[in-house]
C-alpha cells in the first residue's frame, strides 16, 4: 500500500514537472512564440549574419559583401537587399536560397537602402556623391539619380509610399523625395548631424536622430517643420517606431573612444525619454518585430546583437554576429535552414558590374 502511494506521488510530481517545463519553455528567451528571421549587415566582417528569431540562434553567415553597411528585407520577405560600401553595389539576395539574385551599381559610399511598401522600387543613399540611387526592382536597373543634401545616410519611406525622407549626416537637413516624380521637393532644417529617420505608422510624423545634439527630433509631415526635440544618450544613430505608435526606440552608439551602451525609449504621447536600456558597446542599428514585442539592436563595437523585451524593458538575449554589425532588418517569414554555418556568396567580378540585373 505504501509503495503504491509513493508510486502515485511520483507520477504526479513527474506530470507537474512536465507542465512546469512546458510553461517555462513558453517564457524562455529561446522560445518566445514568435517566428521570423533577423538579418544583420556586418560591415567589417564583409558578411551578413542570419538569425532565427524564434530561437535567437545564428542560422548562417553569408560571406562576400565587402563593407556591408546596411540592408533591408523586402516587404514580402522573399528577398533581402544589402549594400556593399566598398564595391558600390546594391545586392539582392534570395531569402529562401541564400543566393545572390542580382546586383545593381550605386553611387560612391552607399550607406542605406530601403524599398517602397509595394516593393516595386528601391532607394539607396550615396554618401560621397550626395545623391540617392533609384532602382526598379523588376528590371534591376537604375531609373533615376536624385541630388540631395550633404552626405545622405539613413532614409525611410512614408507608410503610403508617397515620400522618402533622407537624413543628410554632414549637414542639418532632411531631404524630401517625391516618389511619383523621383525628385527632391524640399529640404527641412532639423538640427546637427541627422543620421536616420523613422515614420510614425500613421505617416503624420518623422523622427530623426540628431547625432551631434544627443537628441531625437520630431517633424510634422504636413508642415515639414520640427515640432519637438528630446534629449537621449550619447551619439544616437538609428531610430524605430513601435507598430502601436507608442514609443520611439533610439540606439545610442557614442564613439569608438567613448562608446555608448544604451537604447533610449521615448514616449510618443509625452515626447519624453521614459527608459534607458543597457545593451552593448556601440548600440547602432535597431529594428522591431511586427508584433511590437521585441527589438533587435546591433552593438557595433562588440560584435553582438541584443534582443530587448520592450514591455519588460530588459535584454533577454545576446547573439554573436560578424565584425562591426551595422544595419539590421526583420522578416516575418519563418527562418529557413542554410546548407552550412557559412555560405560564400557569388558576387559578380568587377568587369561585369556594368550589367545590372545579371543573375548568377
Amino acid at each position: 500500500m505504501k509503495s503504491s502511494i509513493l508510486w502515485r506521488a511520483g507520477v504526479l510530481i513527474f506530470a507537474a514537472n512536465i507542465v512546469l517545463s512546458a510553461c517555462s519553455g513558453i517564457a524562455s528567451p529561446t522560445n518566445k512564440g514568435i517566428g521570423g528571421t533577423v538579418w544583420v549587415a556586418d560591415e567589417e566582417g564583409n558578411s551578413i549574419t542570419v538569425i532565427n528569431a524564434a530561437t535567437n540562434k545564428v542560422i548562417t553567415t553569408l560571406n562576400g559583401i565587402e563593407g556591408a553597411h546596411n540592408l533591408q528585407v523586402a516587404p514580402d520577405g522573399k528577398t533581402v537587399w544589402a549594400l556593399s560600401g566598398h564595391e558600390a553595389l546594391a545586392v539582392m539576395l534570395d531569402a529562401s536560397t541564400y543566393k545572390v539574385h542580382g546586383v545593381v551599381p550605386t553611387g560612391m559610399e552607399p550607406a542605406h537602402i530601403i524599398l517602397l511598401p509595394d516593393g516595386t522600387t528601391a532607394y539607396a543613399t550615396n554618401g560621397s556623391d550626395n545623391t540617392v540611387t533609384v532602382i526598379d526592382v523588376d528590371s534591376m536597373t537604375t531609373v533615376a539619380t536624385i541630388p540631395v543634401g550633404e552626405y545622405p545616410h539613413g532614409l525611410r519611406p512614408s507608410p503610403d509610399g508617397r515620400w522618402v525622407y533622407v537624413a543628410n549626416a554632414k549637414s542639418t537637413t532632411l531631404s524630401v523625395i517625391d516618389t511619383q516624380s523621383n525628385t527632391k521637393v524640399a529640404e527641412i532644417e532639423v538640427g546637427e548631424r541627422p543620421v536616420q529617420v523613422a515614420f510614425s505608422p500613421d505617416g503624420k510624423y518623422v523622427y530623426v536622430s540628431l547625432n551631434k545634439e544627443n537628441a531625437l527630433g520630431k517633424v510634422e509631415v504636413a508642415t515639414r517643420k520640427v515640432v519637438g526635440k528630446v534629449s537621449v544618450d550619447h551619439g544616437p544613430i538609428q531610430v524605430f517606431v513601435t507598430p502601436d505608435n507608442k514609443y520611439v526606440l533610439v540606439a545610442n552608439q557614442g564613439t569608438e573612444d567613448n562608446p555608448s551602451t544604451t537604447v533610449s525609449i521615448v514616449d510618443i504621447a509625452t515626447f519624453k525619454a521614459v527608459s534607458t536600456i543597457e545593451t552593448g558597446e556601440g548600440a547602432h542599428g535597431v529594428v522591431i518585430d511586427p508584433s511590437g514585442r521585441y527589438a533587435y539592436i546591433t552593438n557595433i563595437y562588440e560584435n553582438t546583437v541584443s534582443v530587448i523585451d520592450i514591455e519588460q524593458r530588459t535584454v533577454i538575449a545576446t547573439i554573436p554576429s560578424g565584425a562591426a554589425p551595422n544595419g539590421i532588418s526583420f522578416s516575418a517569414l519563418p527562418a529557413i535552414p542554410a546548407p552550412s554555418s557559412e555560405v560564400q556568396l557569388e558576387i559578380p567580378e568587377s568587369d561585369m558590374m556594368d550589367m545590372p540585373g545579371m543573375t548568377p
